[in-house]
Parts: C-alpha cells; structure tokens; sequence
C-alpha cells in the first residue's frame, strides 16, 4: 500500500508543472540576458563580413600567384578573376593554365555583400589589386562602407 500510495505521489509531483511565477522568472532573465548581449552581437556582424572579405582577398591573392607562377603573368584587368576558373581566350593567352583551374569553386566568389571582386592589373595600389567596395557597393568611404583590398593585408 505504502509503495502505491508513493507512486502516486510522486507521478503527480511529475506531472505538477511549471507555476506561472516560474516561468515569469524565466522570461524576466532571458529578457535581461537578452537586453545585455544582443546589443553587443549585433554590431559584430559587419565586423565578422569585413574579416570574411579580407579571406577572400587572401584567398584569391594566393589564387593569383599560383597563375603568374605557372604562366609568367598575371591575368589582365579585361581576363578579369574568371581567369581562375576558366583559361582566358583574350591574348595574351596563358600557356602553361592550370587544368581544373586554380579556385576550389565553380564561380568566383562574391564579397560578403553579394557583390563581385574587383580585379586590377597593374594595380593602383600595389602590382596587382583585388579589393572590395564594402557594404555599400560604391568606391570610397569609411568605416564599414569602406573599400576592403589587398593592401590591407
């Protein structure tokens, strides 16, 4: 008797729940760690975009060396980064391209605003130049409007 008289007390105190100043108390602290940090993330998102355009800079930069190493040159402005991926038919043609090409990819990559990469040679900057214009697309400003290029890195 003493045993079913237990079961089902403790089946009860199982089945009991939540009261509605535990949950209260629940919201209130999730409100609080909410208001706490989500004001702090929120402005790392371009921070973690800028840092993600800046490897792929890197990335193509490496790309690129690879190309002047296996053909004397790098690709022309007008050849453009498709050269990575698909052996340019515009002179000066290469003669040693790598075949499958020198990116990982399919597509050259866009920057992390959807935008393309800018490709330069001879760069303005430095010998070449793969740069981004930021988050907003145009050439120019400050902060995360920013061009983002080679000559950061």
């Amino acid at each position: 008797m003493k045993l079913t008289l237990r079961r089902s007390t403790l089946a009860r105190h199982l089945l009991r729940g939540f009261t509605l100043i535990e949950i209260m108390v629940v919201i209130t602290i999730l409100g609080i760690l909410a208001a706490l940090i989500v004001p702090r993330v929120i402005g790392r998102t371009d921070d973690a975009r800028i840092a993600a355009a800046k490897q792929d800079i890197a990335s193509l930069l490496q790309a690129l060396k690879l190309y002047r190493l296996d053909n004397g040159a790098y690709p022309t402005t007008e050849q453009g980064l498709k050269a990575l991926l698909a052996k340019p038919e515009t002179e000066p043609l290469p003669q040693n391209w790598k075949q499958g090409g020198y990116l990982e990819r399919s597509t050259t990559p866009k920057d992390p605003w959807g935008n393309e990469y800018k490709f330069l040679n001879p760069g303005l900057r430095g010998e070449i130049d793969v740069f981004s214009y930021g988050r907003d697309g145009a050439p120019g400003g400050e902060g995360v409007d920013a061009d983002i290029g080679s000559w950061q890195l």
